[in-house]
């Protein structure tokens, strides 16, 4: 529903039974059976009360507990947040509680899409994450210049949510317990807010016209959304009934119809040892605009089957997996779509995981799929040693999680010829024929791994891609990240700029690993890292020009207590002189933060 000031408030008026729910007792119902046990990789209560409500909440929203959290109300997460870290009931806010009255804009314009815009994850149809200069509004030599203008707090999560959409006067974002954002873009002011089911980390669109035109996105339980520009719900679709299936890329939208990619946490769900691993399937779903009804529904694995059983008779299934995490490229001229494939979960592995996919629009047909790891089947007990009670769903022989998470790219290169390049978590760039999934080159930018290589997102221009490397999991800081441009008719590497040296000092959750999306302008990159640093880096030659440490406390135009964190998944947002990029990552162990940060050049 949409949520303004005045509803906050008429939410603090009710009686305190009616929106107070018990932590006790919501944790015994839905969580004792874990935490309060001996299962493999289950924090026990003591070690749950050494995180943060903010942290237990994200968790249930949109990351690791999800599952979990699906079927409680946001008041009944924000309880059970405070009773595990033991915090006393009612201490812990609703959002939009602690967020004053000042913070919303006083006399709103009406959503105008005159001005420059950066829409959607790709900040295009063809995602290259690139902006032109006039709509950019910011020249490679203003770049040093760029000085914050203002911070915004997101209240009650401890990691960044969706990327900013950019539509005119308007900057949409999302936050990892579902509140959507509508801010002025200049001021960063609320005009409106709405509370979707779950944590929303795919990136709102701007599109449509007439009937159609609102704003789209997804969220973490797999519900697509529609509302209208003034935040009122049009439509909410399930698009997946398994219950860890999530929506974290984008939405595609062209011609009346909604493209939704779902993928799922399933990985995780593994480390149950009693739960049959795995049947969830990747797919991509296409939706009508006006009323949110199914069009049609391509899955990326076969229907899974019974396999083996554990020791304990716990039911194996397979395949699995194949999820779609980012949004898909639309080349509506030729009535094609390009989606990237993760891993499978369990085995037999298929034989669209790990791939790009080209589909029909208009029928979600599979045209061609060109696999770059065969037999890639891994899932979250491969973690454990061999042989332990967590390890049991672990595939034989697993493969690397070398799964595509970025999203593909259609490019144009200054000879007209048209390139489809894709980046995978083993560290290689792609360069396909979209018209037959043939391998045009294949470059190795780095080393893969579980956070490894190629995670969120590149940029390119009509020469170069210009991609950024993670390696957390598997380097030190100081040695993991880097970013490297790539010579898009030949894969030749034109330079490579390594890590910027240990800048973590020794703080818990750092690392120099750069798994966020890249964003350019012409003459500049934009690269954010998990030590909390957002650098600039010449197109031509790759020398940093511009770096900020956002991980600090800021104040905020919103009132809202906020610092920042480690950078991952959303890239920078450049539009109309101004450069948006979000900071704090506290899942998997980063650095947690919850601040959107709006940067002009001299702070203008």
């Amino acid at each position: 529903m949409r949520l303004t000031f005045a509803a906050a408030l008429l939410a603090l008026s009710l009686p305190a039974a009616a929106q107070a729910p018990n932590g006790e007792a919501v944790y015994r119902q839905h969580c004792a059976g874990c935490h309060n046990g001996t299962m493999p990789r289950m924090p026990s209560r003591e070690a749950l009360k050494a995180l943060t409500p903010e942290h237990v909440q994200t968790a249930l929203s949109s990351f690791t507990m999800r599952r979990q959290g699906a079927p409680l109300t946001p008041a009944e997460r924000r309880a059970v947040a405070e009773y595990v870290t033991g915090r006393p009931p009612g201490s812990y806010l609703a959002p939009l509680e602690v967020i004053p009255k000042s913070a919303f804009c006083a006399s709103p314009s009406p959503a105008s899409d005159s001005g420059p815009s950066w829409n959607g994850f790709g900040a295009n149809i063809n995602n290259t994450r690139f902006q032109p200069a006039a709509a950019a509004g910011i020249s490679p030599a203003a770049v040093p210049r760029l000085k914050l203008k203002w911070a915004f707090g997101f209240p009650g999560v401890s990691a960044s949510g969706s990327q900013v959409t950019v539509a005119g006067n308007r900057a949409y974002v999302g936050s990892r317990n579902g509140l959507i954002y509508a801010l002025d873009s200049k001021s960063g002011c609320i005009v409106w807010t709405f509370e979707a089911d779950s944590g929303v980390r795919s990136t709102p669109i701007v599109a449509g016209a007439g009937p159609t035109r609102g704003l789209y996105f997804g969220d973490a339980n797999a519900n697509a959304y529609a509302l209208d520009l003034n935040g009122k719900l049009r439509w909410k679709t399930k698009v997946d009934a398994h219950l860890d299936a999530m929506i974290t890329g984008a939405v595609a939208f062209t011609n009346g119809r909604v493209y939704v990619p779902v993928a799922s946490l399933e990985e995780a769900t593994a480390n149950l040892v009693s739960y049959e691993c795995c049947t969830f399937r990747g797919n991509i779903v296409s939706l009508d605009a006006v009323t949110g009804k199914q069009i049609w529904k391509t899955y990326t694995v076969p229907e899974p089957q019974k396999t083996a059983k554990t020791d304990a008779g716990v039911q194996h299934w397979g395949p699995s997996g194949g999820g779609v995490w980012s949004t898909p490229v639309l080349d509506a001229e030729h009535n094609r779509m390009f989606i990237s494939v993760g891993d499978n979960y369990s085995k037999p592995a298929s034989s669209m995981s790990d791939s790009i996919t080209a589909l029909a629009m208009d029928t979600g047909k599979i045209l061609w799929t060109a696999q770059a790891t065969p037999g890639d089947a891994w899932n979250g007990g491969c973690f454990e040693r061999p042989g332990t009670a967590g390890s049991v769903h672990c595939p034989t022989a697993p493969g690397p999680d070398y799964d595509f998470a970025s999203a593909p790219v259609l490019a144009t290169i200054a000879s007209g010829r048209r390139v489809l390049v894709a980046g995978q978590k083993s560290g290689m760039l792609y360069g396909l024929n979209p018209d037959d999934g043939a391998f045009l080159w294949k470059t190795q930018v780095g080393d893969g791994g579980i956070l490894g290589g190629i995670e969120w997102g590149f940029a390119v221009d009509d020469k170069h891609a210009y991609v950024s490397l993670s390696n957390a999991l598997e380097k030190k800081p100081g040695e993991a990240g880097g970013i490297a441009a790539v010579d898009l008719a030949d894969g030749k590497i034109k330079w490579r700029t390594p890590p910027s040296g240990d800048t973590c000092g020794g703080r818990t959750g750092c690392n120099t690993g750069q798994p966020a999306a890249v964003s350019a302008i012409p003459g500049m990159v934009f690269s954010a890292s998990l030590d909390g640093h957002l650098r600039g880096y010449e197109a031509e030659t790759g020398q940093v020009i511009f770096d900020t440490d956002t991980a600090r406390a800021f104040p905020t135009i919103n009132g809202v207590k906020a610092n920042g964190g480690s950078m991952n998944g959303p890239g920078s947002t450049i539009a109309n002189g101004m450069l948006y990029v979000s900071s704090g990552y506290g899942s998997i162990g980063f650095m947690p933060g919850n601040v959107l940060l709006a940067f002009s050049v001299d702070g203008k």
